[in-house]
C-alpha cells in the first residue's frame, strides 16, 4: 500500500469539502485579553481580538490565579513527578479536589488531565462497577461522552436530543431490574441550548437510574457560586456524577468529576485513564484551586458575562443575521456551508483582525456550519462594535441570507 498517497487523499478530501482546519498561531497578552498577537505564515505579526476562546471569564490572566501558580512553581517546581498513585498526589491536588467537591455540594471530586479524559474514563469504567449497566445518552452529547459510552462494552441507548418522551420509551422498554445511567449535558456548546435537567432527574427517580451531567460549558458561569446550571436550578443534589473542566471558565487546565466518596474511590481504582496518567502539574492545580475559590465569591463576573452575551446577540439579530439563541452565553451564527464559513473566518481575521474559528462537520451536522462567538466580560463595547460592523459588511459582501433563525 502507498501509505503516503492514502494520507494525501484523506487530507485532500478535507480541502475539497472546505473542512480542512488550520492552526492560528496566536499569543495572548496578559492584562490585555481578549486581545492577542497573530503571527502570520510569513512571520509578520498583527494585533487581533479573539472571539472564539473558552476562557469565558478571563480568569487566565487574573492576578489571584497567577499568584497561586507562581507560588506553587517556586515552592515545588514544574511537574508532579508521577501518576496520582505513584508520587503524583500533592497538597495542591487535594486542595483542588476539596474546592471542587464543595463547589458542587458533593462528598468528593477526582481530577483528570482534561474533561475529555474525565468523561471517557468514567463512562467507560462504570459498567465494570455496575455489571449489566445500560447507559442512556443524549444524541448530541459531546464526543468524549460518546467515546466513553462506546468503549465501555455495555448496553447503550441513544435518545433524541432533549426528548424526554423518547427517553421514557427507552427506559420503559428495558428490564426494570437492570442498573441504568442517564448521561446528558447542561449547556450544549454548539447551539447553546440547555438540557432539561429536572425532567431527566424525575425520570431517573421513576426508573431507578443514576444521573451523569456534563457541566463543562457551565461551571464557573452559572449558579450563585459558579457550580453550573444544576446549582442555578437547585438540582445539584439530584445529580450523581458531575463532570466539569478547569480549562474554560476557570482559565487553567484539567478536568474532573464530583460525586460521592465511594464513586470517586471506585473510579480512581478502576479507570485506566486515571491510573496510568501523570497527574496535573502542581502549579496548574494551584492556579485552578485559586480560580475555583475566587469565582465562588464573584457573581459580578457571571453577571457581566451574561450581559455581554445578551448585547452581542441583540446587535447581531438587529442586522438580521441567523442567530441561534437559547438564552445561554453561546452565540452561534449559522452560515450553512463549510466553504463560506471558512471564507468568512479568513476575511474576519485578515481584513478586520477578528479571530473566530469556523465550526464544520463533524462537530456540527452538515448544512449547519457556523461561526460560534464566545463573548466574555473582557469583550467591551469597542470590541463588540468592531465585530458587529465587520459581520454586517461581510454578510453583505458575500450576499448571505439575513433571515433570522428561531430559537
Amino acid at each position: 500500500m502507498d501509505y503516503a498517497a492514502k494520507l494525501d487523499q484523506a487530507i485532500a478530501t478535507l480541502h475539497e469539502e472546505g473542512r480542512y482546519r488550520t492552526f492560528i498561531d496566536i499569543e495572548r497578552r496578559k492584562g490585555q485579553f481578549p486581545h492577542a498577537v497573530w503571527t502570520r505564515p510569513d512571520g509578520s505579526a498583527r494585533d487581533i481580538t479573539v472571539w472564539c476562546g473558552n476562557d469565558y471569564l478571563g480568569m487566565g490572566q487574573h492576578p489571584v490565579v497567577l499568584a497561586a501558580m507562581h507560588e506553587a512553581i517556586d515552592a515545588v517546581g514544574a511537574g508532579s513527578g508521577g501518576t496520582r498513585n505513584i508520587s503524583g498526589t500533592t497538597v495542591y491536588h487535594k486542595r483542588l479536589e476539596a474546592e471542587l467537591a464543595d463547589l458542587h455540594g458533593k462528598e468528593a471530586a477526582l481530577l483528570f488531565t482534561s474533561a475529555y479524559i474525565a468523561n471517557d474514563a468514567t463512562l467507560s469504567t462504570l459498567p465494570k462497577l455496575f455489571p449489566g449497566l445500560i447507559i442512556y445518552s443524549d444524541a448530541l452529547n459531546h464526543a468524549s461522552m460518546i467515546e466513553g459510552v462506546r468503549r465501555n462494552g455495555g448496553a447503550k441507548r441513544i435518545f433524541r436530543h432533549n426528548d424526554v418522551a423518547h427517553l421514557r420509551e427507552l427506559l420503559a422498554a428495558d428490564d426494570p431490574a437492570a442498573p441504568k445511567l442517564i448521561a446528558f449535558e447542561s449547556v450544549y456548546s454548539m447551539d447553546g441550548d440547555f438540557g432539561p435537567i429536572e425532567a431527566l432527574c424525575d425520570l431517573a427517580d421513576e426508573f431507578g437510574a443514576r444521573t451523569y451531567l456534563d457541566e463543562v460549558h457551565a461551571v464557573g458561569m452559572y449558579g450563585p457560586r459558579g457550580g453550573g446550571v444544576a446549582e442555578r436550578d437547585g438540582l445539584a443534589h439530584r445529580i450523581d456524577i458531575i463532570n466539569g473542566t478547569l480549562g474554560k471558565a476557570f482559565g487553567v487546565h484539567g478536568g474532573y468529576i464530583a460525586a460521592s466518596a465511594k464513586m470517586c474511590d471506585a473510579v480512581r481504582s478502576y479507570a485506566p485513564g486515571f491510573i496510568f496518567t501523570t497527574s496535573l502539574p502542581p502549579t496548574v492545580a494551584a492556579g485552578a484551586a485559586a480560580s475555583v475559590a475566587y469565582l465562588k465569591t464573584a457573581p459580578e463576573l457571571r453577571e457581566a458575562h451574561q450581559t455581554q452575551a445578551r448585547i452581542l446577540k441583540l446587535r447581531l439579530k438587529g442586522l438580521g443575521l441567523p442567530i441561534i439563541d437559547h438564552g445561554s452565553h453561546i452565540v452561534p451564527v449559522i452560515v450553512g456551508d463549510p466553504k463560506h464559513t471558512k471564507m468568512l473566518s479568513d476575511m474576519l481575521l485578515n481584513d478586520f483582525g477578528i479571530y473566530v474559528q469556523p465550526i464544520n462537520y463533524p462537530t456540527v451536522p452538515r448544512g449547519t456550519e457556523r461561526l460560534r462567538f464566545t463573548p466574555s466580560p473582557v469583550h467591551g463595547p469597542r470590541e463588540i462594535d468592531a465585530l458587529v460592523r465587520a459581520m454586517d459588511a461581510l454578510w453583505s459582501r458575500c450576499a448571505l441570507n439575513r433571515a433570522e433563525l428561531s430559537a
